[in-house]
């Protein structure tokens, strides 16, 4: 996909990620829609800022009839609860599902049929390497992110006779707010949003931004104590 001239909305832009893939997307000549919760903290120039939750579906349904000529949509809105599934808070569980993967179908289904008029464009989904191996204390998100995993599979094959794209991006953790809880090594966001917009501008179905996102792929067909060796 061409992203000089196109025109992007990113969900989830006023930080992490998601501001950066905006910001990256504006470098390029992309017009981009940075929407937030909150417009009020989002702060890009150059962007046209949109309010927008991806679990309220009026909300949605306004952000589509704002930007009726998008062409490139980034879902990377998301959230994390730090819950597991067996012990944790059901409200905590919801909205992980709901901001992950209902948000996200929301997203599409509002979004299908601009991009359809626009000719075809292309959907981005913002993932992980938890879509395929899963964590204590981050059992909710990665059943979330699995359930986004297949649910971008599906849509890919759905929205195909329209000549959208549907790209998936793997990776590891990011240097955001959401992982600061966690001491472990964390790619920069900008280097993050780098290969989202150079995969996408490539064709690529799959992004995977860096080795653990290749690992974890690779890990899919191993023995399941060999890939949680505290199972053994």
């Amino acid at each position: 996909m061409e992203i000089d001239g196109s025109v992007a909305l990113v969900t989830g832009a006023n930080r992490g990620l998601g501001l950066h893939i905006a910001r990256e997307l504006l470098a390029r000549g992309a017009t981009v829609y940075a929407t937030a919760r909150d417009p009020r903290t989002v702060d890009l120039p150059g962007a046209t800022v949109l309010p927008l939750d991806v679990t309220d579906a009026a909300s949605v349904r306004a952000a589509a009839e704002a930007a009726g000529d998008v062409t490139l949509l980034v879902n990377n809105a998301g959230v994390a609860t730090f819950s597991n599934l067996v012990d944790g808070d059901l409200d905590s569980i919801r909205l992980e599902m709901d901001t992950h993967f209902f948000g996200t179908l929301r997203m599409v289904r509002a979004f299908a049929p601009i991009l359809a008029g626009n000719g075809g464009g292309a959907i981005v989904n913002l993932l992980s390497v938890l879509s395929w191996v899963t964590f204590l204390d981050a059992t909710s998100y990665s059943a979330a992110k699995a359930a986004q995993w297949s649910l971008t599979n599906g849509v890919r094959l759905e929205l195909a006779k329209q000549g959208t794209q549907v790209s998936a991006v793997h990776l590891g953790a990011a240097d955001t707010d959401m992982m600061t809880r966690w001491e472990i090594p964390k790619l920069d966001p900008a280097f993050v949003a780098t290969a989202v917009v150079d995969g996408v501008a490539r064709g690529d179905l799959e992004i995977l931004v860096d080795d653990a996102a290749t690992g974890a792929k690779a890990a899919l067909a191993a023995d399941l104590r060999v890939v949680y060796p505290q199972l053994a």
